[in-house]
């Protein structure tokens, strides 16, 4: 019985989330059946992280147990053959017996996506947040810096987690910057709480649209209280790019 680290990516936005759960199809689900298919075994597959419904992944690695000879290429095709068009795993290799995806991981980037251009962008209505107001890049960039460090990010934590232990995150880059008419919140971090990333892009909106003042992050990571950030973004601008490992 081998370990097996498969790498993915995913379009999030027909799952609800990773994680199987009764009230609809997610990842982790067509996953499974596609294991079972290629090895006859219906094996737990283990993730790196919980994302949202409707949210996205450039790359996410998962493990499970298995019998089966099948490694790289072999094992990628095997599994995408099975697999919707909206995931598709790229790496498969032999782990030792002991890793995990997620306790394992150093850290995550995640990339928020804004459109902020006059009119919507059709392509763009499945991976971005259309805002038509233009956003300042420069201040919001100033203002992020706010998040970086370590803090205790309870504030920044969506009601009905499931969380156990701390709150206290260390955010070690982020970034406001455009590419035409798109604006990327770029955030990496030993780790994340639940809509996390997505209550840190809708108070930096909220500050844009001067409903908080540019100094109030501090005082939110402070206070600790939900209802003083501002909202939760919506889940399609939000995509993991990175899971990082030793």
């Amino acid at each position: 019985m081998a370990r097996i680290l498969l790498t993915l990516r995913y379009d999030g936005t027909a799952y609800h989330g990773w994680q199987v759960q009764p009230n609809g199809v997610t990842v982790q689900q067509v996953l499974q059946d596609a294991v079972e298919a290629v090895t006859g075994v219906r094996s737990g597959i283990t993730g790196c992280s919980r994302t949202d419904a409707g949210v996205h992944a450039d790359m996410f690695c998962c493990t499970f147990d298995s019998d089966t000879l099948l490694r790289g290429d072999k094992l990628c095709c095997a599994l995408n053959f099975h697999l919707p068009r909206d995931v598709s795993v790229y790496d498969a290799r032999e782990v030792e017996e002991a890793f995990h995806p997620r306790y394992h991981a150093k850290g995550k980037r995640y990339v928020y996506r804004i459109w902020n251009g006059a009119q919507r962008h059709p392509v763009y209505d499945k991976y971005a947040v259309w805002l038509k107001k233009p956003l300042d890049v420069d201040f919001l960039d100033r203002v992020a810096q706010d998040y970086v460090g370590t803090h205790d990010f309870a504030a920044f934590c969506g009601a009905g987690s499931d969380l156990l232990g701390t709150t206290e995150r260390t955010i070690s880059a982020c970034s406001v910057t455009r590419e035409g008419d798109v604006v990327l919140f770029t955030v990496e971090g030993d780790g994340f709480l639940y809509n996390m990333v997505r209550i840190m892009v809708g108070t930096l909106l909220e500050i844009a649209a001067e409903r908080l003042s540019p100094d109030s992050i501090p005082t939110i990571l402070e206070g600790r209280d939900r209802t003083a950030a501002g909202p939760t973004a919506p889940a399609q601008g939000l995509c993991l790019e990175q899971v990082f490992y030793d």
